[in-house]
């Protein structure tokens, strides 16, 4: 990207007024074969003759950009503008003003310094095209913004899908814990409930063969048929047997006592 650089030509005063053009012209060449940094030494001379001198104190300014000192370049850009005898050299100080503002990544600020630049200078076509080009920049700068905007916006979304997702999981999870309890609560009384069924049906089963020993002890034994015909058989002849000796017994006389 172009920079401007003066080269002193008219000088006023005739000592200092050679000091000083000797001092800036040899920066000049220092800049010119990029030894930037003693260039800045040759400025910085040129001030201390002359502290209003508009070409040290431009000079100066793009000696530090070169080295990427932007915020004492733009310093220095804006000292010399107080100097600037016309439109002329005012619109190279905005252009040189828009390119430090550019490196800087401060684009409206730099778009701002171009057009100022071309107000004093319409016809500066390298200013045009830095102007073009902090406009693309800013443009491409707008559209990444909004995209990381949407992206955002997106994760954003997706962020709080997930939350209301895993609170419904959670809350899926906390009724599914509770309904798992309740059902073992549930599986736990009905297995006690089985369990004193089961008690209460072995107590009855004992109580039944109780009372049903008790019930059989109590009734008469039962005996089969043949076993009865010959209990009666038994008994008659008993009562024969007994008839018979009872006639026995008739039949004998019982003796007299005597009569004394």
């Amino acid at each position: 990207m172009k920079k401007y650089i003066i080269i002193l030509l008219l000088l006023t005063g005739i000592m200092n007024a050679q000091s000083l053009r000797s001092h800036v012209n040899e920066g000049v060449e220092k800049y010119k074969n990029e030894n930037f940094a003693d260039a800045e030494v040759n400025f910085r001379k040129g001030l201390e003759e002359n502290l209003e001198s508009f070409e040290a104190n431009f000079n100066l300014g793009d000696a530090l950009y070169k080295q990427g000192r932007y915020e004492d370049a733009l310093k220095q850009f804006k000292n010399s503008m107080a100097f600037a005898k016309d439109d002329y050299l005012k619109s190279k100080v905005f252009h040189n003003i828009g390119n430090t503002l550019l490196k800087s990544q401060k684009l409206d600020e730099s778009i701002e310094a171009y057009k100022q630049a071309l107000k004093k200078d319409p016809s500066d076509l390298e200013t045009k095209y830095n102007l073009s080009y902090a406009l693309q920049m800013k443009k491409q700068q707008e559209q990444q913004q909004q995209n990381q905007d949407q992206n955002q916006d997106q994760n954003q979304d997706k962020n709080q899908q997930n939350k209301d997702q895993q609170q419904n999981q959670d809350k899926q999870n906390k009724d599914q814990d509770k309904q798992d309890q309740q059902n073992q609560q549930d599986q736990n009384k009905d297995q006690k409930q089985d369990q004193q069924n089961q008690d209460q049906n072995k107590q009855d089963q004992k109580d039944q063969q109780q009372n049903q020993q008790q019930q059989k002890q109590q009734q008469p034994q039962k005996i089969s048929k043949e076993e009865a015909q010959r209990i009666l058989e038994a008994m008659k002849n008993n009562e024969a047997d007994l008839q018979k000796e009872l006639r026995k017994r008739k039949a004998k006389v019982v003796p007299k006592a005597k009569d004394w």
